[in-house]
């Protein structure tokens, strides 16, 4: 028999019995992390932690959530983005709903949940549906979102198929990974083509004095930081959800470092833009970016070979980009990973037309991945060779 227990603040749980479960997890599971996303008040966020203990009452699983105002049309075409930027000039709620979602509300985590290495995952999703839908109604949200599955992932959508969830697709996220010992090594493996561009906009930055230097204590700027990823955020045409606070910033530096990192922007002495890191791992994973003045140059494309060279010298295995501007992290490498949600209403007699009415409001593009380099035409040939 598995039990469930259910935390409001992850202040409220031992830092030892929590962190016993994350094993090698991600660190934006561990306790240090949910208190600093608890201490930066992101929107409207209302967290959630569960605990799941067994017979003996001894933790075998965890997971958060949390309750947050959320867009349904958050994926909206075009056409239904210009509809609603109008329409809620006059109802500014207007298909805004509060929403229990399970997982974490800046980072991608796949999946969702931590288990004990000797229970199986599949043993959790009952009671964790179970938890969840006793909390929605709680809570009185109407839908429950279980986020983030990546493609390892994708065989624990039959039992949530069976507890009624619907399978919907989100934004597709981006990783490069990294298998060369230097930038100039990751380079010379590009083709001519992107090469090219590469160093074309890194010659146009040289011109104009760009560079960067690493920071793992950041505290002190985190009003800055946060002003610079304000003046990106407000002109976001593909995302927009969390809206961070200097809080973050500084308690990430100051609970995190050194983890967290900043790689800082100049050009020549005036400070430009950042990107925000987090070396997880053996992960390095891009959060954030800002800028100082929101113009159109080409600074971004020196800050994705800044990070990339950032995550190279970290020893990094992998680096994570994250969703939106696809095109030019596809063009420095990047691959895309299908993410998949479980989307379900707690109320059983309107669940059955969720997942319908939520394609109908989210269109996402269409994307292909990229070959841009050439060792990836080198293992094609090299695998047909070894075909019969």
């Amino acid at each position: 028999m598995i039990k469930t227990r259910v935390f409001s603040s992850i202040t409220q749980i031992d830092p030892l019995l929590w962190d016993g479960l994350v094993a090698n997890r991600s660190i934006t599971f561990s306790h240090a992390f949910w208190r600093v996303i608890e201490q930066s008040h992101l929107n409207d966020f209302a967290y959630r932690y569960v605990i799941f203990f067994d017979a003996d009452d001894q933790p075998i699983g965890s997971t958060t959530c949390y309750v947050v105002t959320t867009d349904i049309a958050i994926f909206a075409p075009l056409w239904l983005r210009n509809f609603l930027i109008k329409a809620r000039r006059f109802y500014s709620n207007f298909l805004k709903l509060k929403m229990l979602e399970c997982g974490t509300p800046i980072i991608l985590n796949s999946p969702p949940f931590l288990v004990h290495p000797d229970v199986d995952m599949n043993d959790l999703v009952g009671p964790l549906h179970k938890a969840l839908k006793q909390q929605a109604r709680k809570d009185g949200v109407l839908l429950m979102l279980l986020r983030d599955f990546e493609t390892p992932e994708q065989g624990l959508f039959e039992p949530l198929k069976s507890l009624g969830y619907h399978e919907v697709m989100g934004l597709p996220n981006t990783y490069l990974d990294i298998r060369w010992p230097s930038i100039e090594a990751y380079r010379a493996d590009l083709k001519s083509y992107y090469r090219s561009k590469v160093n074309n906009h890194l010659r146009k930055n040289a011109e104009l004095d760009v560079h960067h230097d690493l920071l793992d204590d950041f505290a002190h700027l985190a009003d800055d930081l946060c002003a610079q990823w304000m003046n990106v955020h407000e002109r976001a045409n593909e995302f927009q959800r969390e809206v961070l606070t200097p809080t973050f910033y500084r308690e990430l530096s100051q609970k995190l470092s050194p983890h967290a990192k900043i790689l800082r922007f100049f050009k020549g002495e005036n400070w430009v833009g950042h990107a925000l890191l987090l070396h997880d791992r053996d992960e390095v994973r891009w959060l954030y970016f800002g800028r100082a003045e929101p113009v159109n140059d080409s600074l971004y494309l020196y800050v994705v070979q800044a990070v990339i060279q950032t995550t190279i010298n970290l020893g990094a295995k992998r680096l994570e980009m994250g969703l939106t501007t696809y095109p030019i992290k596809q063009d420095a490498g990047a691959r895309l990973e299908p993410i998949r949600f479980a989307i379900r209403s707690p109320n059983d007699l309107i669940n059955p037309i969720v997942g319908r009415v939520y394609a109908l409001l989210n269109k996402l593009p269409n994307l292909r991945d990229k070959q841009v380099f050439k060792s990836q035409a080198q293992d094609a040939a090299a695998h047909e060779a070894d075909e019969p």
